[in-house]
């Protein structure tokens, strides 16, 4: 099994994990205006492929107990159900985050889901894995937090029309926090102690953590959408082109990488869950930095919008920054 021996090795891989969070949404933009629901499928497919992808191969460096398939033999069940509920508990997550998204916009959804994730999991997995000054990992988190509530005001000035927020919106953002916040504790514990899994494994049992969820969830969504839209059928799945799915499966994998990867850095010594997974919450910005450079959201939007977006990545990189440097501060 590979396992950083260096913290730069580790560092590596928490922020290709930030970069990897930040991006897979773009394959949703690329399989062009296929309903979330339907695109999902593809997304889960491509997160089981690719779990156990890295299991078979950087998980399986040197045949012993810890290698993927000879860890998955030996995990006592307690920790193959933690991972399986991390896994359940991200998918519900994750598609309540992408409904709020849809009936609010980004302007709410953001600060208020990615915020009470990024503050609730950081604290929870610092109290369950202690690694690190904590006054240095909580004042990157605030720092990080500055940046995404400052790029939320961005967005909502960038709209001519302000949406009105309803209360079930500001309900399903505080929910999803709270569950996006809770699904990686699970994780870490499910990697702790004796008869744990191995970040590969616990990998993979995530990800059919998260298909097992998926399937009632959302073919429930699909029937009975919880935004304004009409109801989709399974038909309509298999009647789209075959890039579209292509471009689900691609996105799983890449988040795939992503959580495999700030997985394996949150074992790393020094580093701990804490600061791998406030470095991977960073993916906020990494998604607003793609929106603005490539998909140029903020195009003819007005100077007050615009404005701001400098200062947005200004408190990002300071928060990031922090936060990379809390194993070294901490020594």
């Amino acid at each position: 099994m590979y396992q950083p021996d260096s913290y730069q090795a580790a560092l590596f891989l928490m922020l290709l994990s930030m970069i990897c969070w930040g991006s897979w949404a773009n394959t949703m933009k690329l399989a062009r205006n296929v309903p979330f629901q339907l695109f999902y499928w593809d997304y889960v497919i491509g997160l089981i492929l690719a779990s156990a992808l890295f299991g078979v191969t950087a998980g399986s460096i040197g045949q012993n107990s810890d290698s993927f398939l000879g860890n998955l033999e030996h995990a006592n069940g307690v920790h193959f159900a933690l991972a399986l509920a991390s896994g359940a508990v991200f998918n519900v997550a994750n598609i309540l985050l992408v409904a709020s998204i849809e009936i609010a916009g980004m302007a709410v959804a953001f600060p208020v889901g990615i915020g009470i994730a990024l503050v609730l999991g950081t604290l929870l997995n610092y109290l369950l894995a202690p690694a690190g000054n904590p006054w240095l990992i909580f004042l990157g988190v605030a720092l990080v937090m500055a940046a995404i509530i400052l790029d939320a005001v961005a967005y909502r000035r960038r709209e001519k029309v302000h949406r009105k927020v309803t209360a079930r919106a500001v309900q399903l953002c505080i929910v999803s926090g709270i569950l996006m916040g809770c699904f990686y504790p699970l994780m870490t514990r499910a990697t702790s102690g004796e008869g744990a899994l191995t970040p590969y494994s616990v990998s993979f049992i995530f990800s059919l953590g998260v298909a097992v969820c998926a399937i009632p969830v959302n073919y429930w969504l699909m029937r009975r959408p919880i935004t304004a839209e009409a109801s989709i059928t399974l038909g309509q799945y298999g009647r789209l082109p075959g890039w579209s799915h292509f471009w689900g499966v691609v996105g799983g994998a890449i988040w795939c990488l992503g959580g495999t990867s700030n997985f394996v850095a949150s074992k790393a010594h020094l580093v701990g869950p804490a600061v791998s997974y406030a470095i991977g919450q960073g993916a906020t910005m990494v998604s607003a930095a793609w929106g603005v450079m490539v998909w140029k959201e903020f195009a003819g939007s007005p100077e007050n919008a615009r404005r701001l977006i400098p200062y947005v990545f200004v408190l990002f990189l300071a928060g990031l920054g922090l936060l990379t440097l809390v194993p070294i501060l901490s020594k």
